[in-house]
């Protein structure tokens, strides 16, 4: 099926406007027959990830992560990130983007590449020395977490009308994006609640180091072309 305004193939692409319910409902309708994916038209999923404000969402999710000493570190050791942020963020959306929007297929296949890249990638310990697989689960509950947590509060601070039904509602779908990434849903929140209690359980395990500094000062000022560095200090704070 291919991409539509209400079948956006990428995440926070559908036109920036803020839809109500009842348009939003009609729309869901309006949905081509055929594979509706993991989530489908009728989930809060597909309404949530179609909006603008998604890509605030994930630079708090970025933030959030990088508060995880081994979360972080993983991302320093293995990742472009600093030459190719642009690019990291932008498969990040595809990915996003294709296990919302795409097939079961599309959706499966996407999760079998990140989990098949996972796997052969570890890390060391910055306070240990220890090296470490950065697919351990622990690991992948808090970047899922992060994740989720930054897209309910961004979007909902920013107005996006949400019960907090559907907010539940939310998290409980994306414990099925938690299997993808290799998670046994089982042990992935499936509430609000729930995800309050793992951040309580968690916060004895995050710290401002030297790393989450890193990822702050690039995210303030991220690579800008020369011209374009005074723009970058007003818009960009």
């Amino acid at each position: 099926m291919e991409p539509t305004e209400r079948t956006p193939r990428t995440v926070g692409t559908a036109r920036a406007e803020r839809v109500e319910p009842a348009e939003r409902a009609a729309r869901a309708q309006a949905v081509p027959a055929g594979d509706p994916g993991l989530f489908g038209p009728a989930s809060v999923t597909w309404q949530l990830h179609s909006d603008p404000v998604m890509w605030i969402a994930g630079i708090r999710a970025l933030y959030l992560q990088a508060l995880h000493p081994r979360a972080v570190r993983g991302v320093m050791e293995n990742s472009d990130f600093r030459r190719d942020a642009w690019g990291r963020l932008r498969r990040t959306a595809d990915f996003v983007g294709t296990t919302t929007y795409g097939t079961t297929e599309a959706a499966e296949r996407a999760g079998a590449r990140v989990r098949a890249i996972h796997r052969k990638l570890s890390a060391t310990d910055p306070d240990t020395g220890e090296r470490f697989p950065v697919d351990a689960p622990d690991l992948l509950l808090w970047v899922h977490c992060a994740e989720i947590d930054s897209y309910l509060h961004v979007l909902r601070r920013s107005g996006f009308p949400l019960t907090d039904a559907q907010a539940d509602r939310y998290v409980a779908e994306h414990r099925t994006s938690a299997r993808l990434v290799g998670l046994d849903p089982a042990a992935v929140p499936a509430d609000r609640a729930a995800l309050a209690a793992y951040f309580e359980a968690v916060r004895p395990e995050l710290a401002v180091g030297a790393d989450a500094r890193a990822v702050d000062d690039f995210l303030r000022r991220p690579p800008t072309h020369p011209l374009l560095v005074p723009a970058r200090a007003v818009l960009w704070r």
